[in-house]
């Protein structure tokens, strides 16, 4: 089984969040796959961390290499579907990305997300609940 997984996904897990057990429950033994963009997003979820004193930089620092750690398929997308899925579902560019690779692969998304999740459920990408 192959799951395009967002950034919500990945620092729920990072932080312990109440919904990891599911997530790790639904992606073991799973292929992950995601967008090049999610390091960056990882990076930018852990620096608003920082900003409002939630996290250490030496914490934020072990949570990014715990991240890179896990085994994830990097996949470029489409940037003038990114573009059409953001016109047509009201969405930034970085969650169009993810649905571009889902769509393009074929393959379910796993999002905490709501609008994310909503746009997949209304281009028929699976969508499992977490």
């Amino acid at each position: 089984m192959e799951y395009v997984v967002d950034a919500s996904i990945l620092v729920a897990v990072l932080l312990n969040e109440p919904e990891k057990g599911r997530i790790i429950e639904l992606t073991k033994d799973a292929d992950l796959v995601a967008p090049g963009c999610v390091p960056w997003e990882i990076a930018n979820a852990l620096s608003a961390m920082l900003r409002r004193n939630r996290i250490s930089t030496d914490v934020a620092r072990s949570l990014f290499g715990t991240f890179e750690k896990v085994p994830i398929r990097y996949v470029s997308v489409e940037f003038g579907n990114v573009l059409q899925l953001c016109g047509d579902h009201s969405l930034y560019a970085y969650d169009a990305h993810y649905l571009d690779c889902a769509q393009r692969h074929h393959i379910p998304i796993l999002s905490l997300d709501k609008r994310l999740r909503q746009a997949a459920v209304e281009l028929r990408i699976p969508t499992p609940e977490i």
